[in-house]
Formats: structure tokens, sequence, C-alpha cells
């Protein structure tokens, strides 16, 4: 039988998703406490592997078991052996074609920015910071060179093992709140490092070092050079994984009213 679930995780108490000869990652946790339940070792498959302190609000896995057990044993059976930093959000029975990962249609990334003088000390794991007054406005602009269908590398890390740069950015949205900005990015897929490099490009334009039309130059030249240096790690939330309908899987009604951050 083939599970899929969702997560919510503080990515600031772990090593990042993917497991570790040492442990300490969420992968590692989460098939430890779901072994347990099952009485037998599980293998999980994530949408999107996160790195040392990014956070997920909807991350979906899978996973394949011989044991029968109703679908509370793997949502509160497995909490109940979870660390408090994560906890399985629903669990679900699928069909042996569904794939967490390769049948993912779109994900979409919130990176929490707090724009102030001081920085937070309540807020530090959970939210980036800029001392410096940003121009909100101009990043919107900036931000709309970036949507739609391009080659990202100048968004790329060195380390990204993608075998293409091209993705589809469907929508990428600057909201401000008091002192609060959220980049929310929405595509079919994402680059390593790619939203935080994007944030640390936006931030770039919001302070004054170059104008909006910078970002577009940047993305044609494919030159990750060019760009901002990677934004910090603690404000990126995988929000939300969309599947097609015919998995008919729980949504998560807006899960960015989690977010332990104030404003």
């Amino acid at each position: 039988m083939r599970i899929a679930l969702a997560l919510e995780y503080d990515g600031s108490c772990f090593l990042g998703w993917q497991t570790q000869p040492g442990g300490g990652t969420v992968q590692d946790a989460l098939e430890a406490a779901l072994a347990a339940i099952a009485g037998e070792r599980i293998d999980v498959t994530c949408a999107g592997r996160t790195d040392r302190g990014v956070h997920a609000l909807g991350q979906v896995v899978h996973f394949d078991t011989g044991a029968a057990r109703p679908e509370s044993a793997w949502v509160r059976g497995v909490n109940a052996l979870l660390p408090e930093s994560v906890a399985v959000q629903w669990a679900q029975a699928v069909a042996p074609e569904f794939h967490a990962r390769y049948g993912a249609r779109e994900r979409t990334y919130r990176y929490v920015l707090l724009n102030r003088a001081v920085r937070p000390a309540l807020a530090a794991r959970h939210a980036g910071w800029f001392h410096l007054p940003l121009d909100v406005a101009a990043m919107r602009a900036a931000a709309r060179h970036l949507v739609g269908e391009h080659d990202f590398s100048a968004f790329r890390s060195a380390e990204c093992q993608a075998k293409t740069p091209v993705r589809t950015l469907h929508a990428l949205e600057v909201e401000a709140r008091g002192e609060r900005i959220d980049f929310v990015l929405r595509a079919n897929a994402f680059l390593h490092h790619m939203v935080r490099n994007i944030v640390g490009s936006l931030v770039t334009v919001g302070k004054g070092k170059h104008p909006p039309a910078w970002a577009g130059a940047v993305l044609a030249s494919r030159d990750r050079a060019r760009a901002a240096p990677t934004f910090a790690a603690e404000g990126l939330y995988l929000e939300r994984v969309a599947y097609e309908a015919k998995w008919d899987l729980p949504r998560l009604e807006s899960p960015e009213l989690r977010i332990p951050v104030l404003p």
C-alpha cells in the first residue's frame, strides 16, 4: 500500500530534509516514527528537499508499506513519536502510481522578511531580516521581469543537480504588511537556492542599488556571479505542493497563517 502524507516542520531544529549518516534530519525523524508504527523499515520520498534552516508548512511525502493501519495511526500515532518541531498534518492511501516528487504540478514557497532597523529576537529562526528601508514598489517591478519560463542559471547554486535550469515561474508576489514583507513564489519546480537567490536580488533592488530592470538583465545573463548573494535560510517556507485533482488529496487551508512571525 502507498501512503501520502503532509508535514509541517521547523527547519531550524534539523540539519535539512535529506537523511545523513549521523541523523538529525527531518527524513531521519519521520522514517523512524513511521517504522515504529509500521513495524518495518520505511523509506519516504518528498516533494522537495529543503536545506538546513528552511521550514515547511505543506511538505508532501509518500511511502510504501505492507502494514495495514488506519489513517489515524499515520497521523496521531506518528506524531506521538516525532519531535515537537515536526508534525504530520494528514495521511491518505493513494494509488501505486502516485509520486510525491514527480507528480507535483506546482510548488509554492514563501519568504518572510522583517524590514526594520533592529534585528529580531523571537522571530530570529523564523524570518529573514534586513535593516535598511526597502522600496516595495521597486521590488514588485523587478519581480515582473522574472515571471514566466526562463533559464534561471543566474539564480542557481553551484551545487544544484537539476538536469535543466529552465523553470516556469507562474507568480512572484511581494506582499507588505507593516514591518513584514513576504515574497511568494509559485512555479512548476525550483532550482537549488533559487528562491533565496531571487529574494537577495529583489532586496538589492529594494535598497536602491539597482533599478528594477537589473533583475531582467541578470536573468538574461545566466551568470550566477551577477546576481546578489544567497539570502538567509531562516525566512523560507515550503508552503504548498499542488497535484492533479484526480488524486483527491486533502488541502491545507491558508497554511501561511501558521507562520509564527509577528507582526
